[in-house]
């Protein structure tokens, strides 16, 4: 592959609902430029994009692809994304490193739910891009339905460039509105556009020529002095829209019978922007913030977006240029870790191809093999002149599962594998949850941990058992109690013997223990009180009513005996443990639950459904209002109830709606809903003892 400079580099997201077509359009774009000699199949799994296992199993897209396209000697990287919602990160990611970006509408079904999410992600990245009304050739396909469905959705003007030549099963190619010209099939030649669309064309047209002039001050002097523009001036101008987001074009293609592809890349050459138009990158440095102009003379400055690890290739560092330029066989300055990596062998990939090169310039996107420490999100620059590039935002993850090894051997693994797969992505965590010691993962959605936990059986050979997860409860008391426990034992010569008086008081649930020693007179020695206390502490980590962790208690130890010769630390130790399991049964145990703080965003439309919903899962709603046709409910939700809250949205909403939640405090579980939780933690507890 040849090298290319800042000005003839093009980085391009495809994003879109899931199915919109995104994969064969790279298809279609890698086998017109004679990248590949045959188009593959999604069905068939021989795509160049989708080349990861699961991906062919699934017959979806579950990571970012870079496939660059070679064409007028411009090197065009398209980042194909996935558009299912559960892998929102990846598409986060490859929108963080591209300079706009190509929206794939379905010519049948419009705007769906992904292609909103995805949409408004690339107003957040502020990205130029393109409307592509794919699937022409389908049966149903309606170019002015699916125009109609995202102009309603967009806040800024629709342009189309150019319309269908024919639709459904007679759809043939694209009349081209700069050009006049109608270009069939793939379309690398012009011919006039034919009679029955040339007063469409010509319509369309001035509406392109007034968007074009809107886009340039000095082309709208022009346009209100000739009333037209010429070609270049029309292809001028909407580079000034896209840039000012005053206008987006519209395109048509049929990606899998392969129509409507030069005139697209023609498009993309000539007015989406290389990373030199644009305003300069950020980032922080030893003084503050400073401007990156993309310029290979610049000082370093390099992004890790993605990073994979492979069996067979390795670990594999995905990365964008903003600044300066990189050589293979040097080192770099990791600043986000402080250390030093060197750099192997630079490459550009495509697909699951790497092409390897000398040098990368600015603004371009290549992979590096073996850095041991760099993973997605660091910055890599020179040590001289230290660098930060702003890591964007990524959704909460709000799926929790709870992950146990399939077999001994896997347990010293998890930890690691879980560890390396939340380093690649960036919507994945985990923690152990010390009040159920059960260790969580946490994604967007089933599918998600799905996938995650498939890749640590494939890629790390690492078993995950998955289960849902317990609520962390945790145990109190509601009034005092006082008990007493005389713990003796005669084994041979040496006994054991150790009595405690203890009493007991309820303090608020976010307090741990109060210990205090009130014994007087010398009926039990001080000395004994850390014994007593640990005594105290490790039933508080068991929990005496449905094994939970006890909270917020004051212990008071009032008095006891204690053997001038048989008292140990241990006997008092066993003596302070079952005083307070005694007490504790007197002192009106009860759970306390975690209450989230819940925000619900979801169109106007599903409000009556979700409210309801919320009420069967004893939510108190703190308030509603509603703003541009979304309403947002906020409500504080037991943590019991939101469980599995993720799938139950989006089944309520059709995937539109989303939300937030964050721990606001416990409270006490309500009676009838206690017995339950105990009966259940009982039963579990008597089928351990018969393992």
């Amino acid at each position: 592959m040849k090298e290319y400079t800042t000005e003839f580099i093009r980085n391009v997201a495809l994003v879109s609902h899931s199915s919109a077509g995104k994969t064969m359009l790279t298809e279609a774009f890698l086998h017109f430029t004679g990248a590949t000699t045959r188009m593959g199949r999604v069905e068939d799994g021989s795509t160049v994009s989708d080349f990861d296992e699961e991906e062919i199993r699934r017959g979806i897209s579950l990571y970012t692809s870079v496939i660059p396209i070679e064409y007028r000697d411009v090197k065009i990287n398209f980042l194909d994304t996935p558009g299912y919602t559960d892998f929102i990160g990846e598409v986060i990611s490859a929108l963080r490193v591209s300079d706009s970006a190509l929206v794939l509408i379905d010519s049948v079904s419009g705007v769906e739910v992904g292609t909103e999410i995805a949409w408004n992600y690339c107003n957040q990245f502020k990205l130029p891009r393109f409307i592509v009304i794919n699937k022409m050739d389908r049966e149903n396909a309606n170019f002015q339905k699916a125009l109609a469905s995202i102009q309603e959705f967009s806040e800024v003007r629709l342009v189309p460039v150019q319309l269908p030549w024919g639709e459904k099963q007679n759809f043939q190619g694209v009349i081209d509105l700069i050009t006049m010209k109608a270009y069939k099939g793939e379309g690398k030649t012009a011919v006039d556009i034919p009679a029955e669309y040339r007063a469409a064309a010509e319509e369309a047209r001035v509406a392109l020529v007034e968007a074009a002039a809107e886009g340039d001050d000095e082309l709208l002097e022009k346009y209100l002095e000739r009333g037209s523009l010429t070609d270049e001036e029309i292809i001028r101008g909407l580079r000034g829209a896209l840039r000012n987001h005053t206008a987006y074009p519209v395109f048509v293609t049929a990606a899998t019978a392969e129509i409507g592809i030069a005139p697209l890349l023609d498009a993309v050459v000539n007015l989406l922007p290389s990373p030199a138009d644009l305003p300069p990158a950020r980032a922080i440095g030893k003084d503050g913030e400073e401007e990156l102009p993309a310029s290979d003379s610049g000082p370093l400055a390099v992004y890790v977006w993605k990073t994979t690890a492979d069996p067979f290739v390795g670990r594999q560092t995905f990365f964008r240029i903003y600044s300066g330029f990189l050589a293979s066989d040097t080192r770099v300055w990791n600043q986000s870790k402080g250390v030093e990596e060197r750099l192997g062998t630079l490459s550009v990939p495509r697909g699951k191809e790497l092409f390897p090169v000398k040098t990368l310039h600015c603004g371009d996107i290549g992979v590096v093999p073996k850095l041991s420490e760099t993973v997605t999100g660091n910055t890599l620059c020179d040590k001289a002149h230290p660098l930060t590039l702003p890591i964007p935002e990524y959704p909460k993850a709000l799926y929790q599962v709870a992950i146990a090894p399939k077999t001994q051997a896997d347990s010293a693994k998890i930890t690691p594998t879980l560890t390396r797969l939340c380093e690649e992505d960036m919507t994945l965590s985990w923690h152990m949850e010390p009040a159920t010691n059960q260790t969580i993962l946490q994604g967007m959605g089933d599918q998600h941990i799905e996938v995650a936990v498939r890749r640590a059986e494939t890629k790390f050979q690492v078993g995950l058992v998955i289960s849902e997860p317990k609520v962390p409860y945790l145990e109190a008391i509601t009034k005092k109690a006082s008990a007493m426990y005389r713990h003796k034992k005669q084994t041979g010569g040496a006994g054991q013997f150790g009595e405690v008086h203890l009493r007991i008081e309820p303090l608020t649930p976010d307090q741990e223990l109060e210990f205090v020693w009130e014994v007087f007179g010398g009926a039990i020695s001080s000395s004994f009180a850390p014994s007593i206390q640990k005594g105290i502490q490790s039933v508080m980590k068991e929990g005496v009513l449905a094994g939970y962790p006890i909270r917020g208690i004051k212990v008071a130890v009032y008095d006891g005996k204690e053997h001038p010769v048989d008292s140990k630390p241990i006997a008092f130790e066993i003596a302070g443990r079952e005083a307070f399991k005694l007490a504790f049964k007197d002192a009106g145990p009860v759970l306390y639950e975690p209450i989230m703080k819940v925000e619900i965003i979801v169109p106007e439309a599903n409000m009556g459904d979700v409210l309801g919903d919320l009420n069967s899962r004893r939510a108190r709603v703190l308030g509603m209002n509603t703003e541009r046709g979304r309403s947002v409910i906020t409500a504080l939700v037991p943590l019991a109830e939101m469980l599995r809250y993720t799938t139950q949205l989006r089944s309520l909403t059709g995937g539109r709606g989303f939300f937030t939640m964050e721990f606001y405090n416990y409270e006490m579980v309500p009676p009838h809903i206690q017995q339950e939780i105990v009966a259940a933690r009982q039963k579990e507890l008597q089928a351990q003892k018969a393992d």
